[in-house]
């Protein structure tokens, strides 16, 4: 299991500064450490650029920023299009990291005007370079994914993630050949916002639903029928020495093959992820989960209801 670090940083989405602060931050950070937990992702416009400033930072002043495994991402903005904006973009990410080089790089969504292909491709001469020791791509579809593939097989570098939400209420992935063709190849399933963005926590329900921008994803209505899987998730936590919904959520994604890099702005936040480690839920209990959870499926997540806001 990794470390996600979106809010790290983030004002706009997670109320950085309001609720949280550096100091929660690199307590989230010493604790993963200490637990084994060396696997970072951030990107660049993560707190434009503050998460992975950060990352380097507490890298840096615990004595472990070379062996952290770090993967960050390139955003294709429109005014993006040439091979020499993914390099420049490359070397900000560097510079913020305090680092010579990034373990995984991704192309973090397949915007236009260029296409999916031509950001990987860019990508290769990094990769031959020793800038990037690996290439991954996020939130494509099967099409996208396999074309990529394709291009990198050509290059003979290797296809080695793919980033996608995949939780116990977005499991499309599962039953359209996406994940299928992940095992066939294997490229590893990363799995961001296992916990549904803490939907899958048990926190919030019909009477007490997200007050931010997560409301317009995770509307009242779907909290209500959310309701019979977290009673479901309880249970089984019980069966399993008293484990929460989030840690039942966090070791349904890992039994299913994936790796989840769930997020942490608080050292309870990161406590309660590491209590889904060293434990796996019984097959029984994963049917069980997969049954109740089938009626939830929502769709692709999408950038329409976070571009509707801005």
């Amino acid at each position: 299991m990794g470390l996600g670090t979106w809010a790290w940083g983030d004002r706009f989405f997670w109320g950085y500064g309001r609720g949280y602060h550096d100091q929660d931050l690199e307590q989230v950070f010493q604790r993963a450490i200490e637990h084994g937990v060396d696997t970072f992702d951030t990107a660049e416009v993560y707190g434009r650029g503050r998460s992975e400033r950060l990352l380097g930072a507490f890298g840096r002043k615990y004595g472990v920023l070379e062996r952290m495994v770090v993967a960050t991402k390139f955003f294709p903005y429109p005014w993006r299009f040439t091979r020499a904006a993914l390099r420049r973009a490359l070397q900000g990410s560097l510079h913020r990291l305090g680092r010579d080089y990034v373990d995984l790089y991704y192309l973090h969504w397949p915007f236009p005007p260029r296409s999916p292909e031509f950001w990987v491709q860019a990508m290769v001469p990094l990769v031959r370079e020793g800038k990037i020791r690996a290439v991954g791509v996020s939130n494509v579809n099967l099409p996208q994914l396999q074309r990529v593939h394709q291009v990198l097989e050509g290059a003979g570098v290797p296809l080695a993630a793919v980033q996608v939400e995949y939780n116990l209420v977005r499991r499309e992935i599962e039953f359209n050949g996406f994940m299928d063709y992940c095992r066939e190849h294997r490229i590893t399933v990363v799995a961001y916002s296992p916990l549904a963005s803490g939907m899958l926590t048990g926190k919030y329900t019909p009477d007490n639903p997200p007050r931010d921008w997560r409301r317009r994803l995770y509307p009242p209505t779907f909290l209500e029928r959310l309701q019979r899987l977290i009673r479901l998730m309880e249970d089984i936590g019980a069966q399993h020495g008293g484990k929460t919904p989030a840690q039942v959520a966090l070791n349904w994604a890992l039994v299913k093959g994936t790796h989840p890099i769930p997020g942490a702005k608080t050292p309870s936040q990161m406590k309660s992820n590491l209590a889904a480690l060293g434990w796996q839920l019984s097959p029984e209990a994963v049917d069980a989960l997969d049954r109740v959870s089938e009626s939830l499926q929502l769709g692709r997540l999408t950038l329409a209801p976070f571009l509707r806001r801005a």
